[in-house]
């Protein structure tokens, strides 16, 4: 079988290293890949964004299967064009895509089938909202309504940062169209982890669940960015929640979105907060986490490509996924000034070291060959991700992997997974 995997981060780098595991499979293309996906599958410089080029391609390498790694292929409609020309391609439509490329649709559709969330209003006015919040005790949390790179939601701690934010987003459109209209909703108190499941329209199958790490510094301070490091599955997390979860959010969701002529295949992705009252949902993606995805697919011992032929096929039914009993982290190394300003072009040291290593892998991400040599070409640039028999082991091996990699200005968070082994939850 050919594939095509869509994207250039550690997503697709660890999508395209557990599907070489398939004996299904045949030739892996990438588009538009980085140095790390290079060595393990063909690229093509097509961005994600050129639908009508990734059509060409993949009619013109008669490719059998498309996987779709970031949510803005899925926002521009490029499953519902491969479809019109049935082409097998992985993921949800335009309309399905809108339950995370509208965070205002997403509200609406909760509101509709009872999944629970925060209280919330929407604002689609400068003045309007700026009077709203002049009424509201804080902190808040504030959304832009498109797609921001998972650096547009905002909490906000008073009434000067609110109107401030307000103003970037609405006035100096700062996200662009993406932040025509607010979502301000009441803050939630708790902890918060990742649940995705495959999807066939009808059927779901979870995925072990997980914890990303957002923000930018240890202890979870400073900015929010598009994920620092993360670990699977979460201790904390409780069977009996786990079911809760399964029963009143991912089916209600799945269900909904059939009922709403939006049938979802794919990965559907719950952003939860474990509050008092239960869980709610924080956020909805339409595809893969990223970095969820570097921690998850590592102990996935179910053959990956059955389960994402079985999601186009509408026959997850008859799949069982199962799981290695071990504990996954991944270690998001950063250019230095990121979410914001950083530079490119460092060259990358100490990875030769750690090739081959057993129960390790290094995702590349912001990466790139230059004159033989791999160097920096994004924020976030490598995810070290290593697995054992227990959270703590594999929390010590991901961080002696980090140990052995260098580039000038690099960053990394040194508290990923620890919350795994500290927090309870009732």
């Amino acid at each position: 079988m050919r594939i095509l995997v869509i994207g250039n981060g550690g997503r697709e780098h660890a999508l395209i290293w557990k599907l070489l595991q398939s004996k299904k499979r045949n030739k892996i293309y990438c588009t538009p890949g980085n140095a790390g996906i290079a060595k393990h599958a063909e690229c093509f410089n097509i961005l994600a964004e050129d639908i009508n080029g990734l059509l060409d391609l993949v009619k013109s390498k008669k490719i059998d299967l498309t996987i779709v790694g970031p949510e803005n292929p899925l926002s521009l409609g490029i499953v519902n064009l491969f479809e019109k020309y049935k082409l097998p391609i992985f993921g949800p439509t335009k309309e399905a895509a809108e339950i995370e490329s509208s965070k205002v649709f997403a509200k609406y559709f909760m509101d509709k089938y009872k999944i629970p969330t925060a209280k919330y209003q929407v604002f689609d006015d400068y003045s309007k909202s700026l009077f709203y919040v002049e009424k509201q005790t804080f902190p808040l949390v504030l959304k832009v309504d498109g797609l921001a790179g998972g650096k547009g939601v905002f909490v906000i701690d008073s009434l000067k940062e609110a109107k401030d934010i307000i103003s970037e987003v609405m006035k100096g459109k700062r996200f662009g169209k993406a932040g025509n209209r607010l979502v301000i909703e009441e803050f939630l108190l708790g902890e918060e982890v990742s649940i995705l499941a495959f999807s066939d329209g009808e059927n779901f199958l979870p995925m072990l669940p997980s914890q990303d790490h957002k923000k930018i510094n240890d202890g979870d301070k400073g900015s929010n960015t598009g994920g620092m490091g993360s670990y699977a599955p979460v201790p904390f997390l409780k069977d009996n929640d786990k079911k809760w979860i399964l029963n009143n959010i991912f089916q209600p969701v799945i269900a909904g979105m059939k009922k709403e002529e939006r049938i979802f295949k794919g990965v559907l992705y719950a952003g939860l907060i474990l509050t008092k009252e239960g869980p709610k949902v924080l956020e909805f993606n339409a595809r893969l986490g990223d970095p969820e995805t570097q921690s998850i697919l590592p102990i996935l011992k179910t053959d990956l490509l059955d389960i994402v032929i079985a999601s186009v096929e509408g026959n997850l039914k008859n799949v069982e996924v199962e799981w290695e009993e071990k504990s996954s982290v991944c270690v998001v190394m950063s250019s230095a000034g990121y979410p914001a300003d950083y530079e490119k072009g460092k060259i990358i040291n100490g990875l030769d070291e750690l090739d081959g290593q057993k129960n390790m892998m290094v995702f590349h991400a912001g990466t790139a060959n230059k004159e033989g040599k791999i160097i920096t070409n994004g924020g976030r640039v490598l995810g070290v991700t290593a697995w054992a028999d227990n959270l703590k082991d594999a929390i010590d091996n991901a961080y002696k992997g980090v140990d052995k990699i260098y580039f000038e200005n690099q960053y990394y968070r040194k508290d990923i997974g620890e919350k795994g082994i500290k927090f309870t939850y009732r």
